[in-house]
């Protein structure tokens, strides 16, 4: 049977994992997907076990193909996209994970990041990666996870461990331990690779304590890099792009050209704009960082980051148990006219882009005896829309044209009270997509054009289909104005943690 009828990808997230089978058209052939363990050690800290992530992708991957009625041998090949700077330290011999690996979200190197920052080295951590000193990136986890297998595992021969990125787990395991790389989107978010030389800096090595030997090599996002074993999978299928998630979702939107913009409500919300192929910086506490490459090219991108977004409304599900699923809060939301003067503050894990304060915390503001459980839901949906304007505020200081349309993805802009707001609260139309799966959709459509699957990226983007598009509407005025009694109730949840 020939290889040519379909391209799996492959999407590793921080709630769970899924695999997507696309067609010749760019449709959705067939999905499957598992929620993920979240492990909570101590507060602030968040594992993810990764072998469950490697056991759970095999399994989405079998049951995909079994529900689809599709041979493995009908797939032409894989994309890969995956949480960003999720990283762990694994055995090349046994293939074991040294420690659970350690989520984008944690905050247990806050200490290490104030101590360098009193060092004076996050001009220089800027300056060579674009990314701003915080335990958000891989390298204070790396660093932290080898003293950690120092002190407790002290007979382990250091010659034989690895480290990566999800990606790279995945991609090791995928070809039974035959390749041990990342590509350069994913690289970019360690806080140790260059940006303008696009290789691991020896001084930010040196400076983490991470010995080189353990690193992957960096490629292309849109390249070979190796093919599945067949005692893994059942068939050598080649795996042709790794994105990170937010790259990749920035590719399936089409914004290829300066100054396109998407954003994901995942479990954090991130806004990407693309840069073109010089090296951006901003003046407002955005990221600078690779959206992909090809042996061609390097595209850039300006981001903004938002730790908490769907993770609030799950907290409100399995933390304050306010709600039973995501879905019932868009409904609850439209029972009340307003959030009745309360404000929340989604900084769980601390406050990303544009403020960067781990010792921030969550926050109602404005509670009276009057606010109901409708109104608290809605103050944080607000509070996700509002987090978002801040960013594209940022965005637009630093650019001549301000921002004209925001393209949209990720469950949470399933929400059509959230996407209205955010339109509301933008001033600008919001489109979202039929297919909602970017992060998977933009990892097929690398892979497929890799391997000729597609021959044109413009066409492809040309098939999407939008659903909606929402306009600024009535509330508008008001919503802007509310806009600022949040941000006062932001001011008041900051420097939180002494």
């Amino acid at each position: 049977m020939k290889h040519d009828k379909y391209i799996l990808a492959i999407d590793l997230g921080t709630t769970g994992n899924r695999a997507i089978l696309f067609d010749r058209e760019g449709a959705i052939a067939g999905q499957a997907y598992k929620e993920l363990s979240q492990h909570y050690p101590h507060p602030g800290w968040l594992e993810h076990d990764a072998t469950e992530i490697l056991q759970d992708t095999l399994n989405v991957i079998s049951q995909v193909l079994e529900k689809s009625r599709i041979e493995i041998t009908e797939i032409a090949a894989i994309g890969l996209t995956v949480q960003r700077e999720t990283c762990l330290l694994w055995d090349r011999t046994t293939g074991k994970p040294l420690h659970k690996a350690i989520v984008w979200q944690d905050r247990r190197t806050s200490d290490l990041c104030h101590e360098l920052h009193e060092q004076g080295r996050a001009q220089e951590i800027i300056q060579k990666t674009g990314l701003i000193l915080d335990p958000y990136f891989s390298a204070t986890k790396l660093a932290w996870l080898i003293n950690w297998v120092k002190e407790n595992k002290p007979l382990v021969n250091f010659e034989n461990v690895i480290a990566g990125t999800i990606d790279t787990w995945m991609l090791w395991n995928l070809t039974r331990g035959k390749v041990h790389a990342t590509d350069h989107s994913n690289a970019s978010r360690t806080m140790l690779m260059n940006l303008e030389s696009l290789t691991w800096d020896p001084d930010l090595l040196e400076l983490f304590g991470i010995p080189s030997s353990l690193m992957p090599k960096i490629q292309e996002s849109m390249s070979y890099f190796g093919q599945t074993d067949v005692d893994v999978l059942g068939a050598e299928i080649p795996i042709t792009a790794i994105f990170g998630d937010q790259q990749a979702s920035l590719f399936a939107h089409g914004c290829d050209r300066e100054g396109l913009l998407k954003c994901t409500y995942g479990t954090g919300s991130f806004l990407i704009l693309q840069a073109g192929k010089e090296v951006i910086r901003s003046k407002n506490r955005l990221l600078s960082t690779v959206a992909w490459t090809t042996n061609k090219s390097a595209n850039y991108a300006i981001e903004g980051a938002i730790f908490t977004s769907g993770a609030a409304v799950q907290w409100l599900r399995d933390g304050v148990k306010l709600i039973n699923n995501a879905n019932e809060t868009e409904n609850l939301a439209y029972q009340v006219s307003d959030t009745n003067g309360v404000y929340f503050v989604p900084a769980l894990s601390g406050l990303g882009a544009p403020h960067w304060d781990m010792s921030a915390r969550g926050a109602f503001l404005g509670i009276t005896g009057g606010v109901q459980r409708e109104h608290m839901i809605r103050a944080v949906l607000e509070a996700i829309a509002y987090q978002v304007k801040e960013v594209v505020e940022a965005i637009n200081k630093g650019s001549d044209t301000g921002v004209a349309r925001l393209k949209v993805d990720g469950g949470a802009s399933q929400n059509n009270f959230l996407m209205q707001f955010q339109a509301d609260a933008l001033g600008i139309p919001v489109e979202r997509p039929v297919i909602l799966d970017t992060t998977a959709q933009g990892a097929a459509f690398g892979a497929g054009l890799t391997v000729g699957f597609w021959d044109s990226y413009e066409t492809l983007i040309a098939n999407r289909k939008i659903d909606r598009v929402f306009n600024p509407g009535d509330n508008a005025p008001k919503v802007q104005a509310n806009f600022i009694s949040w941000q006062r109730a932001v001011e008041r949840a900051k420097n939180w943690i002494q």
